[in-house]
């Protein structure tokens, strides 16, 4: 190997002559560079990069080295596939939370603080905004339903069908009934599916509707009891909608809160939903100063902070876990490349012998740290984004398989799996492995590159 690896140079340093005299020969010489073209063209390469891929290919020799060898490139490829498919999956999770989360509640609210909204004037002002699409009244209560002996408490939301169908979602997830049944003067109900299941009711039954209300005299409290006929039954998706959520006309709301004037607020649905903050609140400081009415205005950020929290810190916690197999990989380069110094020690000192520098040394250990890098991100990166695109034929099977839900709906509070891949999270992804799997290659490098060569050559 070793008079080999001399013989190489040798001849790359007379082509080195050959070449530089075609050169000086003009057209003459030209036809003698032709003859060697593919020895000047491979002489061209970087002699850290020629001989670093020839290290690579001489460890199939060292069994042992080669396996760890691919045991890292595996390593590599697992931790960022894995990356690639948690995260798309956690931002599909994102997305499809956020999205049921606001089928239901609008982007944004505005709700009265001491006196009544002059809601129908407030509504027809906001849709001339070109930021904002639709705004619907409501009402909102807390509620007990009875059904027998069957108690739930519920969030009772009163709505007007016309306006609600253009701000809500509700409409398009009816299992039975429609947003339309609902009638003023009539105690029509629609309920969330988990609620019905809950109070054992179906369409067309009835239950009883129990809401506290200010006394007359507005001392104390007295109890508002009505029945109610189920007209529709809704499904989101959501337990947290679908479990406590009921719908009833907002004069039914009215009457059943005990109000003489309307307190109604308004949900507020915008073109562009991280912008809602923003487009109400100016709305609001521009449209406020000369009614001389105080309102509250929230946003979807507000109200839903917690879910959004609990997500961005899964993600950060998973990340990091998954982390770890990328880990475990580098450390595995780590005692490749330090096996292949041992191993080419005296290749190494006859290479420091012909000239080459301490920093070329180090070039040619960092290439192959570089190459398992690369070759291990490319793996990677191409079974994730496969992974992904198909994570919704996988999910499905591998649930039956190991027979566990990978989201039970019960703590992720959606009943499907969906993924949702961006090409930044894949770009980061692939950096910071390829950052990680250079840094690993420093310790064998400089290792290799102080080798002393006449203590080596000594014994050779």
């Amino acid at each position: 190997m070793y008079t080999q690896l001399i013989l190489t140079c040798s001849s790359i340093q007379r082509n080195v002559t050959v070449y530089g005299h075609a050169l000086a020969n003009g057209v003459s010489g030209l036809r003698s560079c032709a003859r060697c073209y593919w020895v000047a063209a491979k002489m061209m390469r970087p002699v850290a990069l020629f001989v670093g891929l020839r290290y690579l290919q001489t460890q199939r020799s060292n069994g042992f080295a080669s396996f760890v060898s691919i045991a890292s490139v595996i390593g590599v490829a697992l931790g960022v596939a894995a990356l690639i498919v948690v995260l798309s999956v956690m931002n599909g999770f994102e997305n499809e939370l956020r999205v049921r989360l606001l089928s239901l509640a609008g982007h944004a609210s505005i709700s009265p603080q001491k006196t009544p909204l002059p809601w129908r004037e407030m509504r027809r002002a906001l849709v001339t905004n070109p930021g904002i699409e639709a705004a619907a009244p409501f009402v909102e209560l807390e509620a007990m339903l009875a059904n027998g002996r069957n108690l739930s408490g519920a969030l009772l939301t009163g709505v007007e069908p016309g306006f609600e169908q253009d701000i809500s979602a509700v409409g398009r997830h009816m299992r039975s009934g429609a947003l339309a049944d609902l009638q003023p003067g009539q105690n029509t109900i629609i309920l969330g599916r988990a609620l019905a299941l809950k109070l054992g009711v179906y369409l067309g039954d009835s239950l009883t509707v129990m809401v506290p209300r200010k006394q007359a005299a507005g001392i104390g409290l007295d109890t508002s009891l009505r029945r109610f006929r189920i007209v529709g039954i809704f499904e989101l998706g959501l337990r947290d909608h679908d479990g406590v959520r009921a719908l009833v006309h907002l004069d039914n709301a009215r009457i059943m809160a005990g109000l003489d004037k309307p307190t109604v607020g308004l949900r507020i649905k915008t073109s562009d939903i991280f912008s809602a903050p923003q487009i109400v609140r100016s709305w609001v400081r521009d449209w406020t100063p000369g009614s001389g009415i105080e309102v509250a205005v929230r946003d979807w950020t507000q109200d839903n902070a917690t879910y959004f929290r609990a997500v961005r810190i899964e993600k950060i916690m998973m990340t990091l876990l998954l982390s770890l197999i990328v880990g475990v990989a580098l450390f595995n380069i780590v005692a490749t490349l330090v096996m292949v110094v041992m191993d080419k020690r005296s290749g190494i000192a006859i290479l420091r012998t012909l000239g080459y520098s301490r920093r070329t040394i180090v070039q040619i250990f960092a290439v192959q740290g570089i190459v398992v890098g690369w070759v291990g991100v490319i793996i990677g990166v191409a079974i994730g984004i496969v992974m992904t695109k198909n994570v919704d034929q996988l999910a499905p099977r591998l649930e039956q398989l190991f027979g566990f839900q990978f989201m039970p709906a019960d703590v992720y509070y959606l009943t499907s799996l969906s993924a949702d891949l961006h090409t930044s999270d894949v770009v980061w992804i692939s950096v910071i492995a390829l950052l990680m799997t250079a840094l690993a290659t420093i310790y064998p490098a400089l290792r290799a590159a102080g080798i002393a060569p006449a203590e080596v050559l000594r014994y050779e």
